[in-house]
């Protein structure tokens, strides 16, 4: 009996984070929906582009700041060169006449470069944004129109992956559209734990300082406003593209994002307790992914004690669907299989991606952030 209760416990954790959770979320968001006042605003926005060697994106980047469909008195644009060695600063000085500001720093990291950026902004609302996303015209005038509602202290644009030609990255924007769904279901309810990195704005008084090995400073710097009972939301009229990755350079980035989770865990406690007014959202959306691999393993070992045939059965099951993980690079292009090994494979590796991340507690957090630029 106690291993089919383990067993049992190790299955019904994903199954109620992948499946249950969401239904739930659905119908809450449904009949607990908080309406954002949105409304047509003009604030000064400073626009905040951290980049490393980005010379391969950076003027096209800057072409789509420029031609947001915004007052152009009250924006700035400043790009944070964080110790680049290629051609970003020459970019970034040919826009100069056209506004666009260079603030050179010592490479130091993301967290850095944002910080320095943020000391020298001076719009009411900060935009914070990478080097790789395209943003749509009318993406800003949407996110600064929420800051009508005084609750709301950071909005997220909505990130769209664009069409990949393989179907690993396929599977890897399948991931993100279910992503995106939770998150807009948390938003309609209060908040999500967060930004959406690439494309967010924040209100200037609810920026603090990011410590400089922090993974995740789009979770650090909005749930400061978070605990100061702003709400963080997404607004899925201001979007952004971004191009797909393959499953190499998002399991990369995967490890950075699960490690960031860990560090911020023990930097914001609260999260885990009575102050965390999502708690049980976070605790569903959050935690239990963390336990997830941990919860497939104990399933995995209990299998070999649970009585006969049905040992043989979970055992048969669980090798099949590794199985076809494994087998994946090898199935044509082409062929039916492949969609389905594919989604497989990608659950698989997330699933590796938060193991490794606890790697966090044993090296200095830098060694995780690695780029996730296409390659």
């Amino acid at each position: 009996m106690t291993w089919i209760v383990l067993f049992s416990a190790g299955v019904a954790l994903p199954f109620y984070t992948l499946f249950v959770y969401p239904a739930l979320l659905g119908v809450w968001s449904r009949w607990r929906a908080r309406p954002v006042c949105s409304k047509p605003q003009r604030k000064t926005v400073s626009v905040i582009i951290p980049v490393r060697n980005g010379e391969r994106f950076l003027a096209d980047k800057l072409r789509s700041v420029l031609n947001l469909e915004y007052p152009k008195d009250l924006r700035e644009v400043l790009v944070v060169s964080d110790g680049s060695t290629d051609a970003t600063d020459a970019i970034a000085q040919r826009f100069s006449g056209e506004g666009v500001q260079l603030l050179r720093v010592p490479w130091g990291g993301k967290p850095a470069a944002l910080n320095a950026g943020i000391e020298k902004a001076s719009g009411e609302i900060l935009l914070l944004t990478d080097v790789r996303q395209m943003l749509a015209g009318d993406s800003l005038q949407f996110l600064v129109d929420c800051f009508a509602d005084p609750s709301v202290g950071a909005v997220s644009g909505k990130l769209l992956i664009r069409q990949g030609t393989a179907q690993e990255e396929e599977a890897v924007g399948f991931y993100w559209r279910y992503e995106t769904w939770i998150r807009e279901r948390l938003s309609r309810i209060d908040s999500i734990f967060g930004a959406v990195g690439p494309f967010y704005a924040l209100r200037r008084e609810m920026a603090t300082r990011i410590p400089e090995d922090i993974l995740l400073d789009d979770m650090y710097l909005p749930l400061a406003a978070f605990f100061a009972g702003r709400r963080l939301i997404v607004e899925p009229r201001a979007v952004a593209w971004d191009v797909p990755l393959p499953l190499k350079t998002e399991f990369r980035r995967k490890v950075r994002t699960i490690a960031g989770n860990y560090q911020l865990l023990a930097a914001r406690p609260a999260l885990l307790g009575w102050r965390n007014r999502m708690w049980f959202h976070f605790m569903s959306y959050k935690v239990a992914r963390l336990l997830m691999p941990y919860a497939l393993l104990l399933a995995a070992g209990a299998s070999f004690f649970l009585p006969r045939p049905w040992n043989w059965l979970a055992l048969a099951s669980q090798a099949g669907f590794y199985g076809l993980a494994a087998i994946e690079p090898l199935v044509p292009e082409k062929a039916p299989l492949k969609r389905v090994c594919s989604l497989i494979r990608t659950f698989v590796t997330l699933l590796a991606a938060t193991l490794c991340a606890v790697q966090v507690f044993f090296v200095p957090p830098r060694k995780l952030w690695k780029v996730t630029n296409p390659e």
